[in-house]
């Protein structure tokens, strides 16, 4: 039996003892786990006070850093430069709790997340990058390769509870982006190009078994004969240690089938990395109604379309012809099908695809912009989109990610740096320089604006009010905070 499934797990996720249920998934046992489930069986606390006081002798827990400590910093750059060394946490020999040993160090994002997230790594990568710190680099995706080893993909993160999904893969940028300072270093090549292989069979695990009338399995939808395309997953049919007691309470008026649905849905979009958006929502509305797994994501199949062309220049490099080769027919064969299953000729814009319904979903969002930061639009589906973004989703402080308003935090009004580094870099890259510009100035202008009020630089913005505190989501706000930290220095180092 695992830790999240033991009675006194469930026992203290339901009796909110902690505010946050991150807090007690994330607990260090004084002896080990199951030593505590003995002793809890056997005292059963009869209150929450004596609840309390069992779990104070039986776990202890990591203090976050103090973000907000850092005295004196009056400008935004000089505050990302002090707090990398805060963010830093050391390679671990063994296992802690829920906490995943690595190898190599690494940066946590800051606040409530002690831990490494996997897609968040590469836009923390950015401002690494612009630093100087390769070296860094190279051990977060060491990491990644040990994950991969460990559990067949890079999980969500380094807790054992994200072992049964990951995250947009974005393995293949950060190679993309070391491979200038190690293309000398064949060993090195040989070992993320094998990591690389093994990312992709963990997406395309099951497409064997694909046919006419078994048309889905876990990650790997067929479409058609001809298209083979991906969704977001989870193996787990459970609530989520982390975030327990908020499952149960939303499940609690379903029928046990439903709620594994549901339980599978809300694990996928956690592996989307937009948890939680319109995007995943059958109605557009209402959280009850998810259905990630029911979805061809735009964004996933684009950075799926970027790993194939990375091993196609990998295996190129190491002389695997055949590989190469086959890599390569791959990732031509996903950008025909992302154009034309996912770009909607009437409203010139690219969707989510809802496979139950048989049509694009209706929910306009930032994920349009991946396929230009793949390369994957051709030049007049790269107009249209900025077109899109110019009109509807530029706002005071950048774009918003979403034009739905559900009160999700992946929603409108709220903007994230990584939806802002997509579309700035895919607008680069389309000729776009002026709209691309335009974005980057509002996003600088309004963290600027907003770090003179708070001394800190947050995870999330309200876009649309930038003088309003971003909401939505499962717990308050967290400061640091990686990727905005690496995507708000790499906007102050694009050339002007």
């Amino acid at each position: 039996m695992k830790f999240d499934c033991s009675t006194l797990f469930i026992d203290v996720q339901k009796s909110a003892l902690f505010k946050d249920s991150k807090t007690f998934a994330d607990a260090i046992p004084n002896v080990s786990w199951q030593h505590a489930e003995e002793s809890y069986l056997a005292c059963k606390p009869k209150n929450k006070a004596e609840l309390t006081r069992f779990i104070a002798s039986q776990f202890s827990f990591t203090a976050n850093r103090e973000l907000d400590e850092l005295q004196g910093i009056e400008s935004v750059p000089d505050y990302i430069a002090a707090l990398w060394a805060r963010l830093k946490r050391p390679a671990m020999a063994q296992d802690e709790g829920s906490l995943l040993a690595l190898p190599h160090s690494y940066i946590v994002p800051g606040g409530r997340f002690n831990e490494i997230y996997y897609w968040d790594s590469y836009f923390t990568a950015l401002g690494l990058e612009d630093k100087g710190d390769i070296k860094q680099i190279e051990a977060m995706v060491d990491n990644f390769v040990d994950l991969i080893t460990r559990f067949d993909c890079v999980p969500n993160g380094n807790r054992v509870y994200y072992t049964s999904r990951s995250q947009p893969p974005v393995l293949s940028l950060m190679v993309e982006m070391l491979l200038p300072y190690k293309n000398q270093d064949h060993d090195w090549l040989l070992k993320v190009t094998n990591a690389m292989k093994a990312e992709h069979d963990f997406w395309h695990r099951g497409e064997a078994l694909l046919n006419a009338n078994y048309t889905s399995h876990k990650r790997v939808v067929r479409v058609n004969e001809a298209v083979i395309l991906n969704r977001f997953w989870d193996d787990n049919t459970t609530p989520r240690p982390e975030s327990y007691k908020e499952d149960v309470q939303l499940a609690a008026q379903l029928s046990e089938p439903e709620k594994g649905h549901f339980y599978r849905n809300i694990r996928a979009a956690c592996e989307s990395g937009w948890d939680f958006s319109a995007r995943w929502l059958d109605d557009g509305v209402n959280l009850s109604t998810i259905n990630t797994t029911n979805r061809i994501p735009v964004d996933l199949n684009c950075l799926l379309y970027k790993l194939e062309t990375m091993l196609n220049t990998c295996c190129s490099a190491l002389g695997e012809r055949n590989l190469s080769a086959e890599f390569e027919m791959r990732a031509l064969q996903r950008k025909l099908a992302i154009n034309e299953l996912l770009w909607c000729k009437k409203s010139r814009f690219y969707f989510d695809y809802d496979l139950s319904r048989e049509q694009l979903s209706p929910v306009f969002s930032l994920a349009s912009c991946v396929p230009l930061f793949a390369g994957v639009s051709d030049a007049a589906e790269a107009d249209y989109v900025a077109e899109h973004l110019a009109k509807d989703f530029l706002k005071e402080g950048g774009l918003v990610s979403c034009l739905s308003d559900t009160k999700e935090q992946w929603d409108s009004p709220n903007g994230w740096a990584p939806q802002q580094w997509f579309a700035v870099k895919g607008l680069l890259d389309y000729g776009h320089t002026a709209l691309a510009e335009q974005i980057r100035l509002r996003w600088i202008t309004m963290i600027e604006m907003d770090f003179k009020n708070r001394g800190c630089l947050l995870e999330k913005y309200n876009v649309v009010s930038p003088n309003q505190t971003a909401g939505g989501g499962e717990y308050q706000v967290q400061q640091g905070f990686g990727w905005t930290n690496g995507v708000t220095s790499r906007f102050y180092n694009l050339p002007k």
